[in-house]
């Protein structure tokens, strides 16, 4: 029993995955992040904490360093936590109570649906920023702050031009070039990515966007991926060319464009860096806040998990 609720804790085998998706699928507070096939593809080890007959479900997403297991956020999975119908304090409280012992050191990112705070959990608050595009073109662009449209327009007397479904590998190329490091472990990260993507291409839930300069370079990218009516601004690749010539404005804008009036959510991903939220704020996205913990319980000589 943990808390008010009993919650099981099952080893990634022993996972229902039809019932766990078919949670992730029904939740209110569901997220493309919380999907078996997503966690299979992004994360290193995950098993899950499972509420009723799949009622409430939270990834635990693990690795293990020196012979410790901790809990980590996988890479290009903004939010996790708990997923379910009704989420409240309790019923929250109680999963993470559930979480086994083992994992002495936690550094992960819950949901907008998480937005708690908990005695005896170290919770904060993260940014994440969305905008709504049910509305007319003509109308979001008019929220647009003054230095993206003259940014966008700038763009545009330069030559520059959107393009759509494009090799990924032309994105991943770009993106990497960006990366402060290229590691064993970014390389990792970007193998997981390029799996991810291709299988949801397959399933026409993921789509390539760039601009292109008036000489055909490729300046501006990302990938949008489909879930929950929303779409996922993920994995960005800017070249250093682009920044003065609005071509991550032209991007962003020509997705707008063509999804406008459409029922769904443009998902920023989120920022705590100012710059980045400011200017996602600048097309008229909301702050949509989620939650964080960390937690630590390693002994005082180990200190590699605080780095």
């Amino acid at each position: 029993m943990a808390g008010q609720y009993q919650i099981q804790y099952l080893a990634h085998k022993d996972i229902d995955f039809t019932k766990w998706d078919n949670c992730i699928a029904t939740a209110d507070n569901g997220l493309i992040y919380g999907y078996s096939w997503y966690l299979d593809h992004m994360a290193e080890h995950w098993d899950g904490l499972v509420w009723n007959d799949y009622d409430a479900v939270m990834p635990v997403t693990w690795n293990r360093k020196y012979g410790i297991a901790y809990l980590y956020q996988p890479f290009l999975a903004a939010q996790l936590g708990v997923f379910g119908k009704h989420i409240d304090i309790d019923l929250l409280k109680s999963f993470l109570d559930a979480i086994p012992q083992r994992f002495r050191y936690w550094d992960i990112y819950l949901n907008h649906g998480n937005l708690y705070a908990i005695d005896g959990f170290d919770l904060y608050q993260r940014k994440n920023y969305v905008l709504g595009l049910d509305k007319p073109y003509e109308s979001i662009y008019s929220s647009y702050r003054e230095n993206i449209r003259r940014n966008i327009r700038k763009a545009e007397q330069l030559g520059c031009k959107p393009v759509i479904d494009f090799d990924v590998e032309r994105l991943i190329n770009l993106a990497k070039e960006q990366m402060r490091s290229f590691d064993r472990k970014a390389a990792a990260n970007v193998e997981r990515f390029r799996k991810l993507y291709h299988y949801l291409h397959e399933r026409q839930q993921a789509i390539t966007y760039g601009v292109l300069s008036n000489n055909d370079e490729l300046i501006a990218s990302c990938a949008m991926v489909f879930s929950h009516k929303r779409a996922y601004y993920l994995l960005v690749g800017n070249h250093p060319n682009g920044r003065t010539l609005g071509a991550s404005h032209s991007l962003i804008d020509a997705f707008i464009r063509d999804h406008a009036q459409k029922k769904m959510l443009l998902d920023f991903e989120g920022s705590d860096i100012r710059n980045l939220a400011f200017f996602y704020s600048s097309f008229g996205a909301v702050e949509e806040n989620y939650a964080a913990v960390k937690l630590n319980r390693l002994p005082s000589y180990i200190k590699w998990l605080k780095r």
